[in-house]
């Protein structure tokens, strides 16, 4: 009989040829099992989706409940699901009174590609500017947003009208003009290497967006929901956008994602045509039950709370002289190192003793940390020693 490891290779696609190959049989708290019994400490908490740790108790409650009642009944928007509306209220309630209307949607990209829809009719202009260096997702759309060209060649051609500017870079701003629909950016550049904006920035942003008439989009599909010790990494400028995107840390490990609008923005999807955007499975009752659930344990455990704590932890442990800097806000950070090796060789150690570790897609020289927001002092000291001593050996 072929083992699991054999059947991946031989009957699940794969992303790219040197694939990590772990096998996990079991996931609590922030730890992922082996079939032979490994244990790993999840630093990357599944990248930014288990943000209260592998199935957390109320969540796994949350859902045997929803499962004694129905699955799926119909397509997202035409019957009154309890989970979905009651998910939808708490999180308004959580989020400036500006947003009045929340899609949900399967998964980040797809909250990207409806944005981005909501954001041209709305306006009734075509032009959409992003960040070189971004990640919003892989469907042709969300695609189309990456500023890396690398990205866009082997699947050309995309979408028309994008245009990029660099992040965090005032002077690129004059390229938002009165033919633009939407500025989308990351409120923290995730796949960049974890590149947190200035405030003088982002305000600035806002303020330009304001002067045009352009729509603000903030995608904090990595970065929302405690990650960075605010409920949404935009917090922490001082500005709101006009429409975020979710997705990741939102469903307590289910699939789930979401775009959040004033009503009068979301609502051109209600007509002419009519189902301007539509989706069968987004809003999954099981994920909004999850959802729910997830964001209770959030507040009830205080979570937000402890995170710049461990995060200065995290920074004062993470002491090398190989280690060339250390960026982020909250526990959304990374270890910059010298080369790729480095990191590919840390990473590799790392694992070998339990601590699960990765790097970034447009950033391969800086170690990806962001394990779950429940983890302990003891345990953050346990890994920080692992990861020192993987430096040690091949930094």
């Amino acid at each position: 009989m072929l083992s699991n490891r054999e059947l991946f290779l031989m009957n699940t696609a794969q992303t790219s040829t040197s694939p990590r190959m772990v096998e996990i049989e079991r996931a609590e708290g922030i730890y992922l099992y082996g079939p032979e019994g490994q244990k790993y400490m999840d630093l990357v908490s599944g990248f930014n989706v288990s943000n209260i740790g592998h199935r957390h108790p109320k969540v796994i409650q949350a859902i045997q409940a929803q499962l004694e009642k129905y699955l799926h009944v119909t397509v997202y928007g035409e019957f009154v699901q309890a989970p979905q509306v009651q998910f939808a209220t708490d999180l308004l309630a959580t989020l400036p009174h500006s947003f009045q209307s929340v899609y949900l949607t399967n998964s980040g990209a797809e909250a990207v590609e409806g944005a981005m829809k909501i954001a041209k009719r709305y306006t009734g202009r075509r032009q959409i500017i992003a960040a070189r260096k971004a990640y919003h997702g892989s469907t042709q759309g969300a695609l189309s947003l990456i500023g890396n060209e690398e990205y866009h060649q082997a699947y050309a051609p995309l979408l028309p009208e994008i245009s990029f500017i660099n992040f965090n870079q005032q002077e690129d701003l004059e390229s938002i003009t009165n033919q633009t629909a939407a500025v989308i950016l990351e409120a923290i550049q995730g796949e960049a290497g974890v590149r947190v904006p200035d405030m003088a920035y982002m305000k600035a942003v806002r303020k330009r967006c304001d002067e045009t008439g352009t729509l603000l989009i903030f995608d904090e599909i990595q970065t929302g929901f405690g990650r960075t010790g605010k409920l949404f990494a935009f917090e922490h400028f001082g500005i709101v956008p006009d429409i975020l995107m979710l997705a990741k840390g939102i469903g307590g490990g289910m699939p789930l994602g979401a775009f959040v609008a004033p009503k009068q923005i979301m609502d051109v999807i209600k007509d002419n045509p009519m189902l301007g955007h539509i989706t069968t499975f987004g809003g999954h009752p099981v994920s909004c039950a999850a959802a729910k659930a997830s964001l209770e344990v959030i507040r009830d455990e205080k979570l937000i709370e402890q995170v710049a704590d461990k995060a200065q932890l995290f920074r004062e442990l993470l002491s090398h002289s190989k280690i060339k800097e250390i960026r982020g806000l909250g526990l959304m950070m990374c270890i910059q190192l010298e080369t790729f090796d480095q990191v590919y060789h840390v990473s590799k150690y790392a694992a070998e003793n339990g601590v699960m570790i990765d790097w970034y897609l447009h950033c391969e020289t800086a170690l990806r940390i962001a394990p779950p927001l429940t983890i302990t002092k003891e345990q953050i000291e346990a890994a920080c020693a692992v990861i020192l001593k993987g430096i040690d050996i091949y930094g």
